[in-house]
């Protein structure tokens, strides 16, 4: 697709929607056509997203006027973009869904993980699970992307080099999260008394993003638990990997080379000496980039991959983007290329 593309969020008033604003904003292929809400039409996009003061004068649409785009991007509240997706689909080109809604191929596996029946079977198959590292090939081109669970990223990125090459036996993975990832709606857990300085436990199994890692990764054991941390954005993946034979550092190093060295947003940090030696989620605040690394514990033979990312950008919307650029044929870091803030 060559020129700028008109651009639309459905669901413009949350986090995710508001990364997304401030992304097409910089994009130079694309310009915003609308951005809805239900709560906020007719309002000022900088009265919710105060940092793109200056930066734009439109006002949020209402979803009943949605206007044919060419890609479109639902920001929805999981659930939701399902009920409507033949209407979606049918109003723009390209449709990028960052929703749950679409990202499980299997309606037995959404019935498992989600515990209800999905709503529009007919499109699970039609969607491409929307993490460019693992799907490159396929977004080239599609129609229809879903967004990726931020928990689930850090995961597939650290597991990735290894479940490729078929080592892993068992996999623990410890993930840490800032409070974003809760979403903007105000709620119990996201009460600043409450949030403020917690470690708190949030999902000590059954955390609904294995289901992705599942699908993406293979079959091997898999658990995973997910912590609340006293941080805004976002998640730090540890993974306890027990392999299928002995594995050395150098032969890490291999793997890890292997499956990230032309890799746009994949960094391998395993430096020597510094407080910044392994992957750190603060200093990736506003990134598209996702750090790994990863350690040997020789006693044991236990291999721990580590993955920092920010959950809004790398986690949500700026996957969605890298996938929107693959989609129409742009250049993949297109608008994606801040390198985040020192981290003082």
């Amino acid at each position: 697709m060559s020129g700028r593309v008109r651009v639309s969020i459905v669901g413009g008033s949350g986090y995710t929607g508001g990364e997304l604003l401030r992304l097409m904003l910089d994009h130079p292929q694309a310009e915003v056509a609308q951005v809805t809400s239900r709560r906020m039409v007719g309002q000022f996009l900088h009265s919710v997203h105060p940092n793109l003061r200056g930066r734009t004068k439109a006002t949020f649409a209402s979803p009943d006027q949605l206007e044919a785009c060419d890609v479109l991007f639902l920001c929805l509240p999981h659930g939701e973009a399902v009920k409507a997706i033949d209407r979606y689909a049918g109003m723009a080109t390209r449709v990028i869904d960052l929703s749950a809604d679409f990202r499980l191929r299997s309606r037995e596996a959404y019935r498992a993980w989600y515990g209800e029946e999905h709503g529009a079977p007919a499109w699970l198959d039609r969607f491409v699970y929307g993490l460019p590292e693992l799907h490159r090939e396929p977004l080239r081109g599609a129609r229809l992307a879903s967004g990726v669970g931020c928990n689930a990223t850090a995961m597939n990125l650290a597991l990735w080099p290894l479940a490729r090459a078929g080592l892993i036996r068992t996999a623990i993975c410890d993930v840490k999260v800032g409070s974003s990832e809760a979403g903007a709606e105000l709620s119990a857990t996201s009460h600043h008394p409450e949030r403020s300085g917690c470690v708190r436990s949030f999902a000590p199994a059954g955390h609904r993003h294995q289901a992705e890692v599942r699908q993406e990764l293979g079959e091997f054991e898999l658990h995973a638990s997910v912590t609340s941390v006293d941080l805004v954005r976002g998640v730090l993946c540890t993974g306890h990997v027990l392999p299928t034979r002995a594995i050395g550092e150098k032969e890490l190093w291999g793997l890890f080379r292997e499956a990230y060295r032309e890799e746009p947003f994949v960094r391998i940090v395993k430096d020597k000496t510094g407080i910044h030696r392994y992957p750190e989620p603060k200093i990736l605040a506003g990134t598209n980039w996702c750090d790994v690394g990863f350690e040997v514990d020789e006693r044991t033979g236990r291999v721990v991959v580590l993955s920092a990312l920010d959950n809004l950008m790398k986690g949500a919307a700026g996957s969605a983007v890298q996938c929107m650029n693959l989609m129409c044929g742009f250049e993949e870091r297109a608008g994606l290329t801040f390198t985040g803030l020192h981290p003082i």
